[in-house]
């Protein structure tokens, strides 16, 4: 079985939620970080899952 799909839809599916939940609520950030940890972790679990499901799609 091809586990880049599946983990494809995971990653890019939890980014999203990461990134939409640091967009709508800023004030949840970790707080001894200065910057939000959410938005930055979200999009590269979004990159991530982008290109495992690219990978699934173009590759062998």
């Amino acid at each position: 079985m091809d586990l880049r799909l599946p983990s494809g839809v995971f990653f890019a599916a939890l980014g999203a939620i990461l990134c939409a939940t640091a967009v709508t609520m800023p004030e949840a950030r970790a707080p001894l970080a200065p910057v939000n940890v959410n938005l930055y972790s979200g999009l590269m679990m979004l990159a991530f899952g982008g290109g495992m499901l690219l990978w699934s799609r173009y590759g062998n």
